[in-house]
């Protein structure tokens, strides 16, 4: 579609339907922004925008003369595509769209693409690096933060876009296709927007929709569902394991990961060489492993970018080595089911900082993965006596309550011994300390870079 000079919807007032109405102004059409919030301030949403300066804007209903003349509709991803002014879209026959179809139709270049339920934005940051580090014109977008529409128009032919794509964004496909795609697990998430299970699969495995039998898909062979839809899809299947030696595809044996192909087993890296800790984490170097391989990139060169990778900030985050110990920075793992994974990810003997802001939980559960690696729980904040209770009841480790984060810090780098841990992994949210957990993994890593 030639967009230019097309009476052009977008729904959604935020971050992604300005950066839509920015794009189509860009591209010569006529933009015109709608919120099912009355309440909005129109005045401030015109002020977001930098490319279209008069744009016509509807809060709370939609006039029916603005809907006739409309030629398309593009949606912001956190609007359902259920709601009866979206079916009245579909039932009039206007082409919708999301904004991943809009900035794909503009933009230029290949696309590899992340989905699933769990580790994308750590796969996506990875993925971009290893990219990033092998060609010129690299862009990672998508729900990592960075709206696709808003780079479209800088991609070129020889760009390449690693792109993170969520269920909602997948809704609204229709002629999206990436040479390599990963979907990297699907497990219980968003049925209060796709309301069954069998739903939300089906629109994941829809980023596979148009790819050819040239393209790639990378898929967990551990996961039951993608384990069965790799069988049955037009792409080439390769498959990771964390679990298993594949025949063919990569996985994890013992401490090293493998990729096999038709024609050769590759050593690709031990784990031990990389700065990202657990499972998980190696399940998501094997699935950017496998993209990047297929898109073209060196093994050698994807080696080094591996090894030099560090995670996302504030997710069992890599900080330093001071005297022999390294300090982790897991700040996000703010209720107990994070900070499990925080504690597995630990190879080695662990000082754990935890403790924050009670919202009522129980850190049974959490006290109870600790596996004999925690020497001592070093607790802050208004949970600390809780959980120092808790634990003392369970037996698990010593305690040792601190004053503040700062003070907590010290203690654990006065004690811990040369090939000791010290990981930040609260359980806790970050409230009445600090006002967010980015500004608690900040000081964190402040206090530690402190340190002598």
């Amino acid at each position: 579609m030639n967009l230019s000079g097309k009476r052009v919807l977008v729904f959604g007032s935020g971050k992604s339907g300005i950066g839509a109405a920015d794009l189509l102004g860009q591209v010569g059409a006529c933009p015109l922004i709608y919120d099912g919030n009355a309440e909005i301030d129109k005045e401030a949403v015109l002020h977001k925008t930098e490319h279209v300066k008069e744009m016509e804007i509807y809060a709370g209903e939609l006039p029916g003369e603005v809907q006739k003349s409309l030629d398309l509709v593009v949606l912001s991803p956190g609007v359902p595509t259920d709601l009866p002014l979206v079916k009245s879209f579909y039932e009039q026959g206007l082409p919708v769209w999301g904004e991943v179809e809009l900035a794909y139709r503009i933009g230029k270049g290949r696309v590899l693409a992340i989905t699933g339920t769990n580790g994308k934005t750590t796969t996506t940051a990875l993925l971009g690096k290893i990219m990033s580090d092998a060609e010129d014109s690299v862009f990672v977008v998508g729900n990592i933060g960075t709206p696709y529409t808003s780079k479209a128009l800088e991609m070129k032919e020889n760009s390449t876009t690693v792109a993170e794509i969520s269920s909602f964004q997948l809704e609204t496909i229709e002629k999206f296709a990436p040479e390599v795609s990963a979907i990297l697990n699907i497990t219980e998430d968003h049925l209060n927007r796709h309301h069954t299970m069998e739903e939300y699969i089906r629109v994941k495995e829809l980023i596979v929709k148009n790819q050819t039998r040239e393209n790639y898909c990378i898929l967990n062979y551990e996961d039951e569902v993608l384990r069965e839809f790799g069988k049955h899809i037009v792409p080439k299947t390769v498959y990771f394991s964390s679990a298993r030696k594949l025949e063919e595809g990569i996985y994890l044996d013992g401490d090293q990961i493998i990729l096999k192909t038709e024609k050769e087993e590759i050593s690709v890296v031990r784990t031990g060489e990389l700065k990202l800790l657990g499972t998980h984490n190696f399940e998501n170097v094997m699935a950017a492993v496998a993209m990047a391989y297929y898109a073209g990139v060196p093994m050698e060169s994807i080696r080094r970018s591996i090894c030099e990778f560090t995670a996302v900030e504030h997710r069992i985050e890599y900080v330093t080595e001071k005297n022999g110990v390294v300090y982790y920075n897991d700040s996000k793992g703010t209720n107990p089911d994070a900070a499990i994974k925080g504690i597995q990810a630990m190879n080695r003997p662990t000082f754990l900082i935890g403790g924050g802001y009670d919202k009522g939980s129980s850190y049974d559960e959490w006290l109870n993965s600790f596996d004999g690696k925690v020497r001592y729980l070093v607790l802050i904040g208004q949970t600390k006596e809780k959980i120092r209770d808790a634990a003392d009841r369970l037996g698990v480790c010593p305690c040792i309550l601190c004053e503040d984060l700062e003070e907590a810090v010290k203690v654990c780098a006065e004690k811990a011994n040369p090939g000791d841990a010290v990981l930040l992994s609260p359980a806790c949210a970050s409230w009445g300390q600090f006002d967010n957990y980015e500004q608690r993994g900040d000081m964190f890593k402040e206090y530690v870079k402190n340190l002598k």
